[in-house]
């Protein structure tokens, strides 16, 4: 029983706060002739000043260690689109009902009440472009919990987590 219990409480833990990521890529691109990188120099991330800095320094980490180099004249260019946006938590309401009858005739009242309040969702996008064709090979769209009162450590720490997840699986095999 206390398996089953544990079992059940983490599941729980790790179904909240978990990162998705979805893929894709042109399946006719031969990832192995791509060797440098660069962004563009006109994107728009959505993201503040300092999270923008945060996820170009974990990307460069990340890319780094999977063995590509910044360059001026690059392989691909990468572009980021960010959005944070609210979703009412699902699921959970709470029923209250009133009621009444007298000799076969009745009536009643009934509402729900959502428990917990919205929470915040992040979507990053990112996009590999053939620098050559101007095409692109491969996009991931992840989406993480986002809370605006993070620390700057705990920022980093998060931003670095979900760049681990999207390039997990890059490149394809």
């Amino acid at each position: 029983m206390k398996v089953f219990f544990f079992t059940v409480i983490l599941l729980v833990l790790t179904s909240c706060g978990s990162t998705r990521v979805n893929y894709d890529y042109y399946n006719q691109t031969d990832f192995t002739s791509y060797a440098t990188y660069n962004y563009f120099g006109d994107m728009e991330t959505g993201l503040s000043e300092l999270d923008e800095k945060r996820l170009m320094d974990a990307m460069d980490a990340t890319l780094g260690e999977k063995g590509f180099m910044f360059s001026e004249e690059p392989d691909m260019f990468i572009n980021i689109k960010s959005v944070v946006f609210r979703e009412q938590s699902s699921g959970s309401n709470v029923g209250v009902g009133l009621g009444g009858g007298n000799r076969g005739i009745g009536g009643g009242v009934s509402i729900g009440i959502p428990v917990g309040g919205p929470k915040m969702t992040r979507e990053l996008q990112i996009d590999f472009v053939d620098s050559n064709k101007d095409m692109l090979i491969w996009q991931a769209i992840s989406e993480s919990p986002f809370r605006e009162g993070d620390t700057p450590q705990e920022k980093s720490e998060n931003i670095q987590a979900v760049v681990n997840k999207i390039f997990s699986k890059y490149p394809p095999e």
